[in-house]
C-alpha cells in the first residue's frame, strides 16, 4: 500500500511553466494545514482548497478536464456524476445498457451497422420456427415450447437479455464491491465510509462499463437467444436475429434460407428443452451462481489498483478488470462445482446438436457442415465471451459437446427417443461427467440403483415400511409394493 493514506496519493506536479501556485502548495502544502489524504486539495471544503472557484491547489480535476472543450467537460462530468452518484448493486446497469447500445450503433468491425428488422424478415424467421417445430416433433418427445417466434435487432437482443445478465454477473461483482472495502486496513474502514461507498459507486461503473462493452460486441455475433447454452430471453420466445445470420452464412457456401432454418431448429430444440424440463433454468444459473460464490478476487492486484489510484487516470480499476481479477479456489468444492457446471452445459448443448442433427440430417443437404460450424464455433467462442470469461472468471463454453452428443444419440438408439428424453426428467437421472467418459457403460446400464433413495424416502415418511419400495424384487422382479 503506498504511504499516504488509503492510498490516493497527490497528482503529479505541472510543468516548470504550469502554474506555480499549484507548485508551491504541492510542496509546502500551501499554508493551508495539512494536505488532503485523497488527493482531491482543489475542491471547495476540501483542505488545500484553492478558493471558492476550486481552481488553484492540488485539483486533479483540472488536470483531468482543463484541457476538454466545453461539450467534452459537460459529458465528462455527466459521466463522473453518474459514476459517484451510483447507489444501486454491485453493477450499475443502467450504464450497462447504455453502453451497450452505443457499441451496438457503432457497428461491428466488419462495418455492419444495426438496423430495424423490417416485415420480411420476421415473416422468414416465424416461418423458419414453424417448419423447424414440425422437423422436431419426429426427433424428441418433448412437445413445442416456443409461443411465439420474433426477429430481433442487436439492440433488442440486449434489451431483451439483460435481466439474464444481470442474474449471472451479479454474484461475481458483488464479491469485488466487498473486496475493494476488504483491501482497506480494518482499522481505517470505520474513518472511510465515504470514501469506501465512492470506490464502490466507481466500481458498480466500471463493472458497468465493461459488461455494456461485451453486451454490444456480443450483440453483434449471436445469432439467436440461446446461442450461450443458457435461456436469456423470456420464456417461450423463439428469437433470431436476422442481421447476424446473415453474416453468418455470408462465406459458407450454403444458401440462406437453409442456414436459416438450422438455426431456427437449434432454438426452437433449446425452447423445447427449456420449457418442458422445469427445473432446468434454475439448475443451469444455480450452477453458475454456485461456481461464481467460489470465485476469489486477486487482492494483491486489487490492492496495487488502489494502493496506486490516480485521480487523474480512473481507467486504472477498468484496465485492472479487463485484466482479470479473478481466481476459481482450489478446493474441492469448488472443482465439483465447476464439473457440474461444464456437465450442466455440455447435456445441454449435446443434446440439442444430436436432436438437431437427427431433424436435420434426411432434409437439409448442408447439414453436417452447418453442424460443424457451429460446433467449432461454440467451442472457440467470440471475443465477447472471452471478455465475460475475462471479468467473471467463467467460460460459458461446453468443453464436452462432443462427448455429450455422440452419447445421447447412442441413448436414442439404444433406448429410444422417449427413453433418451425421458432422463430429463430429474437432475439426478442425467449422466455424470464420468459417464461422458463412459457413454456405453451409462447407455446400457440395465437400471438405475434407487436403493438409497429409498431408504431416505422411508425414513422422511416416518419409518421403512410406510413407504413403498422402487426397486424391485430381486428374485421375482416383481414391485415390492405389489406384494
Amino acid at each position: 500500500m503506498s504511504d499516504t493514506p488509503f492510498g490516493f496519493g497527490l497528482p503529479p506536479e505541472e510543468p516548470e511553466d504550469g502554474d506555480e501556485g499549484k507548485k508551491k502548495d504541492q510542496q509546502g502544502g500551501g499554508g493551508q494545514g495539512p494536505a488532503n489524504p485523497f488527493g482531491f486539495g482543489g475542491i471547495p471544503g476540501l483542505p488545500g482548497a484553492g478558493g471558492p472557484g476550486g481552481a488553484g491547489g492540488d485539483n486533479p480535476f483540472a488536470a483531468m478536464f482543463g484541457s476538454m472543450n466545453p461539450n467534452d467537460l459537460g459529458a465528462a462530468f455527466q459521466q463522473l456524476g453518474q459514476m459517484l452518484s451510483y447507489e444501486g448493486g454491485p453493477v450499475n446497469w443502467d450504464m450497462a445498457k447504455d453502453i451497450a447500445r452505443q457499441t451496438v450503433s457503432q457497428g461491428t468491425q466488419d462495418g455492419v451497422k444495426d438496423a430495424s428488422v423490417g416485415p420480411a424478415d420476421r415473416t422468414a424467421v416465424q416461418e423458419a420456427v414453424r417448419l423447424a417445430d414440425l422437423w422436431l416433433d419426429d426427433a424428441t418427445s418433448l412437445p413445442s415450447g416456443a409461443g411465439t417466434a420474433v426477429a430481433w435487432s442487436r439492440a433488442e437482443w440486449v434489451e431483451a437479455t439483460l435481466p439474464a445478465w444481470k442474474e449471472l454477473v451479479d454474484p461475481v461483482a458483488e464479491r469485488v464491491g466487498m473486496a475493494m472495502g476488504d483491501v482497506l486496513p480494518e482499522e481505517m474502514q470505520a474513518m472511510a465510509g465515504p470514501l469506501i461507498g465512492m470506490m464502490r459507486s466507481m466500481g458498480g461503473a466500471m463493472f458497468g462499463s465493461q459488461i455494456g462493452q461485451a453486451l454490444g460486441v456480443l450483440a453483434g455475433e449471436v445469432v439467436g437467444s440461446t446461442d450461450v447454452g443458457l435461456p436469456l430471453a423470456p420464456a417461450g420466445k423463439a428469437a433470431l436475429l436476422p442481421l447476424n445470420i446473415e453474416a453468418f452464412g455470408k462465406d459458407l457456401g450454403v444458401p440462406q434460407e437453409e442456414v436459416r432454418l438450422y438455426l431456427a431448429l437449434r432454438e426452437a430444440a433449446h425452447q423445447r428443452l427449456f420449457a418442458h424440463v422445469p427445473w432446468l433454468r434454475s439448475h443451469l444459473f444455480g450452477a453458475v451462481d454456485g461456481y461464481a460464490r467460489g470465485i476469489k478476487v486477486d487482492t494483491t492486484k486489487l490492492e496495487d489498483v488502489v494502493g496506486q489510484f490516480d485521480p487523474q487516470n480512473p481507467e486504472q480499476i477498468q484496465e485492472a478488470l479487463q485484466q482479470g481479477m479473478f481466481q476459481p479456489e482450489d478446493t474441492p468444492e469448488q472443482k465439483a462445482a465447476l464439473a457440474r457446471l461444464e456437465t450442466a452445459l455440455a447435456l445441454v448443448e449435446g443434446w440439442v446438436d444430436a436432436v438437431v442433427h437427427a431433424a436435420a440430417k434426411p432434409r437439409l443437404s448442408s447439414a453436417d457442415a452447418l453442424r460443424e460450424t457451429l460446433r467449432r464455433r461454440r467451442a472457440t467462442g467470440g471475443p465477447a465471451e472471452q471478455t465475460f470469461a475475462t471479468l467473471i472468471g467463467l467460460e460459458l463454453r461446453p468443453r464436452r459437446l462432443r462427448d455429450a452428443s455422440r452419447l445421447w444419440a447412442s441413448l436414442t438408439d439404444a433406448r429410444g427417443v422417449d427413453g433418451r428424453d425421458g432422463l430429463w426428467a430429474h437432475p439426478d437421472m442425467l449422466p455424470t461427467a464420468s459417464d461422458l467418459d463412459d457413454p456405453d457403460g451409462f447407455v446400457h446400464r440395465e437400471q438405475l440403483d434407487f436403493s438409497e433413495l429409498d431408504k431416505m424416502l422411508g425414513e422422511a415418511a416416518g419409518g421403512s415400511g410406510d413407504k413403498p419400495k422402487l426397486t424391485k424384487d430381486d428374485d421375482t422382479g416383481e414391485d415390492d409394493d405389489t406384494k
